[in-house]
């Protein structure tokens, strides 16, 4: 497991998770929340899932993550990074390119020495 998630935009390193500090009680209850509501569907990519698939809620929680840094919503972007780190110990890094109105946003996992790499499609602004 890598000590640290981090978080890149346009190849900058903007934010930085330490998965050595342990969360709270009421904070990993609200992960538990988190999970307990994607579970009853989400919208990824314009497309509704019923039953999302853990990679499926990481490329989803990570849109939001983009979102929330955006818009500078501290306890969303917290929250976001917080499940991404506790439910993905294997996940190194989120990467968002931006390009115009589109975003390439990459979620890379290491697993036993290589790099695996999940795409999500969206196109929100981080202006």
């Amino acid at each position: 497991m890598a000590e640290q998630l981090l978080i890149e935009h346009n190849g900058n390193t903007v934010l930085q998770y330490d998965r050595n500090i342990r969360l709270p009680g009421h904070q990993r209850r609200f992960l538990d929340k988190m999970d307990e509501d994607m579970a009853e569907g989400i919208q990824l990519a314009g497309q509704s899932i019923e039953e999302p698939n853990p990679i499926q809620k990481a490329q989803f929680v990570a849109v939001q993550l983009m979102s929330a840094l955006q818009q500078s919503e501290d306890g969303l972007i917290a929250a976001t990074c917080a499940y991404l780190a506790n439910r993905f110990p294997e996940m190194r890094k989120v990467v968002a390119t931006e390009q115009g109105d589109n975003i390439s946003l990459d979620l890379v996992f290491n697993e036993q020495g290589k790099q695996n790499t999940v795409a999500v499609n969206f196109q929100p602004n981080l202006h």
